[in-house]
C-alpha cells in the first residue's frame, strides 16, 4: 500500500497518537491571523488536509478555507468535527500535489509535514505560487517532534535495523526557500508554539503496536509482531517501567514566504 493511501488506515486513530491538542491550534491559528494580516475575506488553502487540525480554528472564526486531501477517510474525520459543513469550508478529495484552482485564487497556503510525500514537489511548489495572490503567503510548517518521543522512536528504528527493515524510503532534500526567494518571495522564520507533550511509556507502545507512524507502514505484520515484542521488552529494561511518563517539549515551526 503506497504511503499516501496508508492514512485511510489510520484516520481514526491519527488525531490521538499525534502530538497537537485543540488549545494549540487555536494559539497557532492566533499566530497565523496575526502574521498574515488577516481581514474577514482572507482565503486559507491547506494541501493535505487530514483531519483538519492545523486549520479548524480557521473555519470555527469564519475564514474561508478549502482543503484537499488523497485519504477520503481523514478528510471524513473532519467532517465528523463539525455538526455540519459550514458554508466558508471546502473540502476535496484528490492529490493535494495537483492543486485544482485558478490562479491567483488564494491569500494564504498552508503545508504542514506534508512537502516530503509529493513526487514531484518542483511542481509542487510552482503550483502554490501560481495560486497565491499577489501579497499572499506561503506557509510551510512543520510539528518538531518531542525530543522525548523521538529519542523513544529511534530505539524502535535500532530493532528495525537489526531486522534489516527499511521502513521508509529517504526525506530527499528540498530547496524550499531557493524557489521561492527566486521567485521574489521575502523569507523569514518563526517559532508559532511551544508546548509540553507527556506520554506513558505504554501509550507510546500502543500507538506504535497500531502502526500509527510511517516507520512501520512497510513492515510486514508477521515481522513486526516480533519487532514489537522485542522492543516491548527492551524499554521495560530501559526505562523500569511501562508507566513511566516521558516529557518533553513540542514545536511548531513555520517558515513564511511572503509574495512581493
Amino acid at each position: 500500500m503506497s504511503q499516501f493511501n496508508y492514512y485511510d488506515n489510520i484516520a481514526h486513530l491519527y488525531d490521538r497518537t499525534r502530538w497537537m491538542t485543540e488549545s494549540v491550534a487555536e494559539e497557532i491559528a492566533e499566530f497565523i491571523l496575526e502574521l498574515v494580516k488577516a481581514t474577514p475575506t482572507t482565503s486559507f488553502l491547506e494541501p493535505g488536509v487530514g483531519t483538519g487540525l492545523n486549520v479548524l480554528p480557521l473555519v470555527k472564526r469564519g475564514y474561508s478555507v478549502t482543503g484537499i486531501d488523497i485519504s477520503q477517510e481523514m478528510i471524513d474525520r473532519f467532517r465528523q468535527k463539525l455538526h455540519e459543513i459550514p458554508l466558508n469550508l471546502k473540502l476535496i478529495h484528490a492529490d493535494a500535489s495537483q492543486l485544482p484552482f485558478t490562479d491567483c485564487s488564494f491569500d494564504v497556503v498552508l503545508t504542514v509535514n506534508m512537502i516530503h510525500t509529493v513526487a514531484n514537489w518542483q511542481q509542487f511548489l510552482r503550483e502554490i505560487d501560481r495560486v497565491l495572490k499577489p501579497q499572499g503567503f506561503y506557509l510551510n510548517a512543520r510539528w518538531i517532534t518531542p525530543p522525548a518521543r523521538l529519542e523513544f522512536e529511534n530505539y524502535l528504528r535500532a530493532i528495525l535495523a537489526e531486522y534489516r527493515v527499511e521502513p521508509r524510503s529517504k526525506v530527499v532534500e528540498i530547496d524550499i526557500e531557493s524557489y521561492f526567494q527566486s521567485q521574489g518571495y521575502q523569507s523569514n522564520y518563526a517559532i508559532a508554539s511551544e508546548w509540553t507533550v507527556s506520554n506513558s511509556v505504554e501509550e507510546l507502545l500502543s500507538f506504535y503496536k497500531l502502526k500509527a507512524y510511517g516507520l512501520c507502514w512497510s513492515v510486514s505484520d508477521k515481522i513486526f509482531k516480533r519487532i514489537i515484542k522485542k522492543f516491548e521488552e527492551f524499554c521495560v529494561k530501559k526505562y523500569g517501567s511501562l508507566t513511566r511518563q516521558l516529557s518533553s517539549q513540542a514545536k511548531y515551526e513555520v517558515w513564511i514566504y511572503a509574495a512581493c
